[in-house]
């Protein structure tokens, strides 16, 4: 009975936290138009800033070094009108956009990482240029800091994550063998922030915050933390003791949303990056950008400004006929006939044409393509690319393929290496979440 009482007034009050400045709106930053009855769109942003932590907490986080006072995480969640559906999409923090105006000034808004919005003009500058990027409407504003997260992830009973691989980065203090792994909200930090594990950069980076987020969504299903208004009431007390939010946005708003999050299945729940076309476009004074994809970031967006799905959206991700896993710009590969190797080359693969060595009479079959123990996800490209061909391991340590043509006619396909595909592409949740 107690807990109802107390639930029952958690829905009632207003718990909101104020902006770290005040949301004031130009004219020209005014925010877009967004139809009504499409869905509820929430950005949530971790903060890159060492300001008030002491030595000792800055060496158990593992976060030396000097912070940006910018947005180091950025995610755009969009619960679908009817409920039914939750997009959560990734924004790098390089991503090269021009700002929208910060309140009072005159001067023309500048063009930069979306990460340093926040140290202009903090959240509410923030939700603007996102807003300007994008061209959607943000309805509520989520923001934390280093410590804040990892008090978030303690207070909700931890995470876990699964890897087949041992990580290790020094940067983040990221230290785990393969396998799954319960972890505390300093391990959930230093495996969120990790940028130096493969796969390296911030695309792999956020791959693995959503990731994270997919397994704590499901442990709180799972524990009952989001199954009806009472419960989802205290998680979302629990959440406002390390997150703060914008005005806009009140405990009831919290409810709401996370009774809505709990209530979806795997399938219900996708997760996306921003389509990148120039993943090292360099500006003076600014350094290495990401360039959104202009096609394909505009689909995405339209297609959450519309309540549609983003997994199966041919417009944001292009099938292509023949898809290559990995990139044929770093595998290596010797190869016994001439005409092969030079089909194999306009497919960027790096190719040594090793026919002047071969045995005059092929062996009978199709062609043999040998690969060092450990890199499958190359050889399925190499395959990819040779229809037919047979895969025989091999246990030497050279990371170089071998192809040994036989009798039977070669085609080569050409593939395509997409990264997003590798590394953003629209999923659900279960195919993120771990096992089990």
């Amino acid at each position: 009975m107690r807990r109802l009482t107390v639930g029952l007034a958690l829905l009632s009050s207003m718990a909101t936290a104020p902006w770290l400045t005040g949301h004031a709106d130009s004219a020209t930053n005014a925010p877009p138009a967004q139809p009504a009855g499409r869905g509820t769109n929430i950005l949530i942003v971790g903060i890159d800033s060492r300001s008030g932590l002491s030595a000792a907490e800055k060496r158990r986080l593992h976060v030396g070094g000097q912070g940006c006072e910018c947005t180091d995480v950025m995610m755009l969640v969009h619960l679908s009108e009817d409920e039914h559906r939750a997009s959560v999409v990734s924004i790098p923090r390089d991503s090269y956009v021009q700002y929208a105006t910060p309140a009072g000034s005159t001067d023309p808004a500048p063009r930069a990482k979306i990460n340093g919005a926040f140290k202009l003009g903090r959240g509410p500058l923030t939700v603007r240029t996102v807003e300007k990027a994008t061209g959607l409407r943000i309805d509520h504003y989520l923001e934390t800091g280093f410590t804040g997260f990892e008090q978030t992830v303690n207070n909700l009973g931890g995470a876990t994550v699964c890897t087949d691989k041992p990580l290790k980065d020094e940067n983040s203090g990221l230290d785990i063998t393969a396998g799954t792994h319960r972890i505390d909200g300093n391990g959930a930090l230093r495996y969120a922030r990790a940028r130096h594990i493969n796969r390296p950069g911030d695309l792999g980076r956020v791959r693995r915050q959503q990731r994270l987020l997919a397994d704590m969504l499901k442990d709180l299903t799972v524990r009952g933390a989001l199954t009806d208004p009472v419960s989802a009431a205290f998680t979302a007390q629990t959440l406002l003791e390390s997150v703060r939010t914008d005005e806009r946005t009140s405990l009831s708003d919290l409810v709401r949303i996370g009774w809505a999050l709990g209530r979806l299945s795997p399938e219900q729940t996708e997760f996306a990056t921003v389509p990148i076309s120039d993943f090292d476009h360099r500006v003076p004074g600014v350094g290495s950008t990401l360039i959104w994809h202009e096609a394909r970031s505009r689909a995405l967006w339209d297609a959450l400004g519309a309540d549609r799905p983003l997994t199966g959206d041919t417009r944001i991700l292009p099938v292509p006929e023949t898809r290559a896993e990995t990139n044929p710009a770093g595998i290596r590969v010797r190869v016994n006939d001439a005409t092969v190797a030079e089909a194999l080359r306009r497919n960027k693969f790096v190719v040594t044409d090793t026919s002047a060595s071969a045995p005059p009479v092929r062996p009978v079959g199709s062609p043999v393509i040998t690969y060092p123990a450990g890199h499958e996800a190359d050889a399925s490209t190499l395959a990819a690319a040779l229809p037919g061909a047979r895969l025989q391991a091999d246990p030497r340590t050279d990371a170089v393929f071998g192809i040994a043509v036989g009798s039977d006619p070669v085609v080569v396909r050409t593939v395509t290496y997409d990264r997003n595909v590798a590394e953003g592409a629209p999923v659900t949740a279960g195919q993120l979440r771990c096992a089990g």
